[in-house]
């Protein structure tokens, strides 16, 4: 299908993870090829991964599971040495997602963040200045919910908003595209209040690393 639509769209947080497992060798290849013995992951599984790469930390990726000791992360091309020094992602650890629980009553979304920044330089030699990328801003994203305080679900995610603990962070998206990130939430306990519209909080997810999408 070549468009997606909101409509049908769930959102999860989890930070429900099992003991971290540890990487003794990842590659430079498209995906990497991670080394852990005795891993027992299997492909889909989704794991929360912290790394010496910086470009590859504190993401969410899907395994693929090459054999007992190996597999890959998806998506995670690390060819560039420039970004991953070789070597650089030895003793990194993952952590896989055991579960999910859902956000309730999601209205909107908003996002921000995640292009890339500028440093000007305006060098002696020339006349004009240029602008030289420097990196990412930090990507956030909004969901607008209808509040309700009687909710389990709601209740849990203000007690992570009020701990400051690091979450994951799952869209799942009609036809089939999931989304994910992880980082920390912030939940405005205090409702808005507008005539003609349901009460409403929003949850801010501020993720530490990368947002990556698949096709589930």
């Amino acid at each position: 299908m070549p468009y997606a639509f909101p409509e049908g769209s769930s959102f999860y947080f989890s930070e429900d993870f099992a003991a971290p497992k540890t990487i003794t060798v990842m590659t430079n290849a498209s995906p990497t090829v991670a080394t852990s013995v005795a891993h027992g992951f299997v492909d889909g599984d989704e794991l929360v991964l912290a790394s010496g790469w910086e470009d590859a930390s504190d993401s969410v990726f899907k395994a693929d599971a090459l054999t007992a000791d190996t597999f890959s992360l998806l998506d995670l091309d690390t060819t560039s040495t420039q970004f991953y020094t070789p070597g650089g992602g030895a003793n990194s650890t993952v952590r896989k997602i055991l579960s999910w629980t859902e956000i309730p009553q999601v209205l909107t979304t908003s996002t921000s963040g995640g292009d890339p920044k500028y440093t000007t330089i305006s060098p002696l030699a020339r006349r004009n200045a240029i602008n030289v990328p420097t990196g990412f801003n930090a990507t956030s994203v909004t969901l607008t919910l209808g509040h309700d305080p009687s909710l389990a679900n709601y209740k849990t995610l203000v007690g992570i908003s009020r701990r400051l603990a690091p979450v994951a962070f799952k869209m799942r998206l009609s036809g089939g595209y999931v989304s994910y990130g992880y980082g920390y939430v912030g939940v405005s306990e205090q409702p808005s209040l507008n005539v003609g519209q349901a009460n409403q909080v929003t949850a801010t997810f501020t993720l530490l690393g990368r947002s990556m999408s698949y096709a589930s």
